[in-house]
């Protein structure tokens, strides 16, 4: 039994000598992958293809929004632009110089009382247009009345005085001729006889005067104007000495304006004024564009101003509907000439470039090929009006500028009368550019603008 357990536990004695001389190690069990990690991959794989998909369309389709901003600019591009379009006109152009002026009262009137007292009525009303001799203020008569009646009573006496002086002088003369009284005598009486002449043409003179001042306790206006503010009211004592007046009456029919000239262009006025011409001067409001009155000049100041190098003029207006007021600012336009025939265009129309000025001509029809630029087959579709719009186009036209009066340029050559021409919208025209035109407005008679209106279907602009 010993021996059978000792042969049967050999073996492992064996093995456990071997494997340390074999340095053998026991063999590890293989790793295992965790479950689901495949479909994580697969989830991961899809986000990136997704993220790349969407950034590909998302360049595509801003690569097809810049075409398609690109062929409506240019489709914009091609569009008729909408204009204002004026008519050339052939008329009487007035030549005339510019200057700044006052308008003055032709009169002012300053209505001081001549004689002292209480000022009794005031019969009109600030503001109110006065008549030469309507009563504008009355001074109690009372005292003036009595000393004239005064003067009167003295002259009564006097006369009497002078009566039996001149028949005591004839009767001594008398009796110097009879050898009666002496010559001396006589002499006296008669020189008697002549102071009571003397007092009676003193009392004559003393009711004059006397009248005088009577009269002048109704104070009168000397000229036709209008009154203005009252300066004292009716009860207060008014002396001759004031150095206020009572009101002040101006003159506003007719009625002056001051402007001044510089001495460069005086000569030019002077040939006119010597040679019998009569100017017509135009007065305007501050902003230059109404025209308020006309008149003509009336003078020219006797001298130059050196501090400024200009002379003053006086225009007279007969200012019937009153638009022009004492101390009002006017844009003056001196006339010096009328210039038949001219062709006139508004100077918003005027354009400067290399070739010099220049305007845009409208035209009518489909710009011809030698001005429209060449494009590109692949290109946008051009916008053409619709069918029942008639299309237009604009020509650049150098012209001739003669002279600019204004707002208005007077050419020499270049348009005729009655060519439709561009005077607003030109910073976006070119050379044979396609235009929708409108009529500018125009400036009615009154001073108004006109309503806008479009082009008819199958003409020129109206």
């Amino acid at each position: 039994m010993l021996s059978a357990q000792t042969s049967e536990k050999e073996p492992h004695d064996d093995v456990r000598a071997v494997e340390p001389r074999m340095n053998l190690r026991p063999t590890e069990p293989a790793p295992t992958e965790p479950k689901g990690s495949g479909a994580r991959k697969w989830i991961v794989a899809l986000i990136i293809v997704g993220v790349v998909g969407a950034a590909v369309w998302k360049i595509r389709s801003n690569g097809k929004e810049q075409d398609n901003v690109q062929m409506i600019m240019a489709a914009q591009a091609d569009r008729p632009t909408p204009v204002q379009v004026s008519s050339v006109q052939q008329k009487t152009m007035p030549i005339f110089l510019t200057a700044l002026g006052t308008v003055t009262a032709y009169n002012t009137v300053t209505i001081k009382s001549r004689v002292d007292g209480q000022l009794m009525q005031v019969p009109v009303r600030e503001g109110q247009a006065v008549r030469q001799g309507q009563m504008l203020a009355e001074i109690d008569p009372k005292p003036y009345q009595a000393a004239l009646e005064q003067a009167q009573g003295q002259l009564v006496k006097d006369q009497a005085n002078a009566v039996n002086a001149r028949a005591e002088a004839a009767r001594y003369t008398a009796l110097l001729q009879a050898g009666v009284t002496s010559k001396e005598s006589q002499q006296a009486q008669i020189s008697t006889a002549g102071q009571a002449e003397g007092s009676v043409a003193a009392d004559q003179a003393a009711i004059e005067a006397a009248k005088v001042n009577l009269g002048y306790t109704k104070i009168l206006s000397p000229i036709n104007g209008v009154v203005g503010l009252r300066q004292v009211d009716p009860g207060n004592i008014v002396h001759a000495s004031d150095t206020n007046g009572l009101l002040v009456v101006t003159q506003l029919q007719p009625i002056a304006v001051i402007f001044t000239l510089p001495e460069d262009q005086l000569p030019q006025v002077l040939k006119r004024t010597r040679a019998g011409d009569k100017l017509v001067v135009e007065a305007y409001d501050r902003a230059g564009a109404t025209h308020l009155a006309s008149g003509s000049l009336l003078t020219i100041d006797n001298q130059i101003d050196t501090t400024t190098g200009t002379v003053k003029a006086k225009a007279v207006f007969e200012n019937q509907d009153g638009a022009l007021f004492p101390n009002q600012f006017v844009n003056v336009r001196l006339i010096l000439q009328e210039k038949p025939n001219a062709i006139v265009i508004p100077a918003s129309a005027l354009q400067t470039g290399t070739q010099g000025s220049f305007i845009y001509l409208l035209k009518q029809g489909q710009p011809p090929a030698d001005l429209v630029e060449k494009k590109k087959t692949d290109g946008p579709p051009t916008i053409e009006l619709p069918q029942n719009q008639t299309n237009f186009y604009v020509q650049a036209q150098t012209v001739n500028v003669e002279l600019t009066e204004g707002t208005q340029v007077i050419l020499s050559g270049g348009v005729k009368p009655g060519d439709q021409i561009v005077v607003d919208g030109q910073e976006k025209l070119k050379n044979g550019s396609k235009v929708f035109p409108r009529t500018a407005p125009a400036k009615a008679a009154d001073g108004t603008k006109a309503e806008l209106g479009t082009t008819e279907a199958a003409g020129q602009p109206s």
